[in-house]
């Protein structure tokens, strides 16, 4: 369908960091985007056919429960409507501002009543009669015998185990709550059953829902018809910065970096919810200071493009956070966990030289034109010039404050960290632009040949087995160490601390 291109850009401001983004929840995404004429930004979910398969597959004739679990935004709401959808429900019914959804359906012969709890909170609360406890302990009850309800449940870890204790140990709910508490821990079941199929969205890795968001995100028609609306010194003209951001996420440089931090996150099990990726990329492309909530509308391009205000616009400090003030900033995770990496703030002698002096120095003087003046949008712009001039001619003001130029090293680091390419990586050491040095070693040696299910190499096995005997003795090792067995894919970590004789390290085998 045709799309008005300020709606698009309205919409899209909704996923990102308001006041209330009312956006982000599923039930009122299909609000906006039929009062705005738009078409939600979806994908298929990881598990999607896997929650549908529970349903639509079942072969036995009785009923079950599903229950689909996670943190807040990990898509519980929109695998719930996906199974209302599948089974004949009506999209009319779901708008109705309600937690708890009744159905009868036929599946495979079999005549069930499907009973749906799209948010277990809300649905809990004020429950004079004990009517909504009684439909639990059937729920639980339905996991252990024959029934003809099939039940759906989507609730955050917290809640589920909560409200299942204030059930009690009456009926079936203490033998659910068991199986629940080990479900989330990923331990054994208590006790067997066929009769419960548990998905915890948290496990989906961040990077793939990234590489989704993205995809569907950037796809979408609505920048189309961005680009047929383009105003010459306006909203999506040459100098948009709205259209530059959208741009720079199109470049696979740019997105491979992206990915790369974070499958870095998953690594050190720092999960990213769906709706907390949208808000990010959002913020990403629609990102400045000056903006309300600090995101841009339309019609708010061609004010910054007169006030030479684009700069302020970059997507490489947007990712980051950087303009939104502090308290907004730090209020969402997801910048939290990005910022860790210090990105902007760690630097090499050589990228900061390229940054000052690359301009003089025949020795970075190619460095400096490739990655510096050939971005005459974020990079060597004429305020750029005119800062860098200052500094070095005066690298302390006079009154002694922050040189405005180094706040601009900062921004400008963050951009190489994006643009580097990757026949330069290893000359120019781009990871030390962060705080973790061997991180892109670490993604090339280790994670991706497990990934791949390839053996990691013997010599990068040696260097593990070094850093662990560092961290458990507190010793140098400088002996070569022996390692016997293999580390592949399918190996487990079983490594164990053995004395060596006197004079000798410890080493871990």
């Amino acid at each position: 369908m045709a799309v008005n291109a300020e709606k698009w850009i309205s919409f899209v401001r909704q996923y990102g960091p308001l006041a209330r983004n009312a956006n982000m929840y599923d039930e009122e995404i299909r609000r906006w985007s039929k009062k705005l004429n738009v078409t939600p930004i979806s994908f298929e979910h990881p598990l999607c056919r896997d929650v549908l398969a529970s349903f639509i597959d079942r072969k036995e004739g009785h009923g079950g429960v599903v229950v689909l679990t996670g943190t807040a935004g990990d898509g519980k709401s929109y695998l719930c409507y996906q199974v209302w959808e599948a089974l004949g429900g009506s999209p009319d019914a779901w708008a109705n501002n309600t937690s708890y959804f009744t159905l009868p359906v036929t599946i495979n012969g079999h005549t069930y009543t499907l009973h749906l709890i799209r948010d277990l909170t809300p649905f809990c609360k004020n429950d004079p009669d004990g009517s909504k406890a009684q439909l639990l302990q059937e729920l639980s009850s339905a996991i252990f015998e024959p029934s003809s309800n099939l039940f759906l449940v989507a609730a955050n870890d917290g809640p589920l185990v909560e409200n299942w204790r204030k059930l009690g140990i009456h009926g079936a709910s203490q033998r659910a709550l068991a199986l629940f508490e080990a479900r989330l821990m990923n331990d054994n079941d208590p006790e067997p059953t066929d009769r419960l199929h548990f998905f915890n969205l948290s496990t989906v890795s961040s990077a793939s829902v990234l590489t989704l968001c993205l995809d569907s995100l950037l796809e979408h028609e609505g920048w189309q018809s961005c680009y047929a609306a383009a105003q010459p010194n306006g909203f999506f003209g040459p100098e948009c910065p709205i259209r530059h951001n959208f741009e720079l996420l199109l470049d696979p440089l740019v997105r491979s970096r992206l990915v790369a931090l974070f499958q870095l996150l998953d690594f050190n099990e720092l999960h990213t919810p769906i709706r907390r990726v949208l808000l990010l990329l959002a913020n990403a492309i629609l990102g400045h200071p000056a903006a309300k909530d600090g995101l841009m509308s339309a019609s708010d391009v061609t004010k910054i493009i007169a006030d030479g205000e684009t700069h302020k616009a970059s997507l490489f400090a947007n990712l980051f956070g950087s303009n939104l003030k502090s308290a907004k900033r730090d209020a969402q995770e997801i910048f939290d966990y990005l910022n860790r990496f210090g990105i902007g703030f760690e630097t090499t002698n050589r990228i900061d030289n390229i940054l000052i002096f690359g301009s003089e120095d025949e020795n970075i003087s190619q460095y400096f034109h490739d990655l510096v003046e050939a971005d005459g949008f974020y990079g060597a712009t004429e305020r750029y010039r005119g800062e860098q001039r200052s500094y070095i001619e005066m690298p302390e003001t006079q009154n002694g404050e922050w040189h405005a130029f180094l706040s601009m090293l900062v921004d400008q680091r963050r951009r190489l960290f994006f643009k580097i390419p990757d026949t330069d990586a290893d000359e120019l050491k781009l990871w030390r632009l962060t705080v973790f040095n061997s991180a892109g070693e670490y993604l090339h040696d280790v994670a991706q040949p497990l990934k791949d299910g390839r053996r990691v190499s013997r010599q990068t096995v040696s260097k593990l087995v070094n850093g662990l005997n560092r961290i458990f003795t507190g010793l140098l090792t400088t002996t070569k160490c022996e390692f016997q067995g293999k580390l592949d894919s399918d190996s487990k970590a079983n490594w164990t601390l053995i004395p060596r004789q006197t004079g000798q390290s410890n080493v871990i085998t």
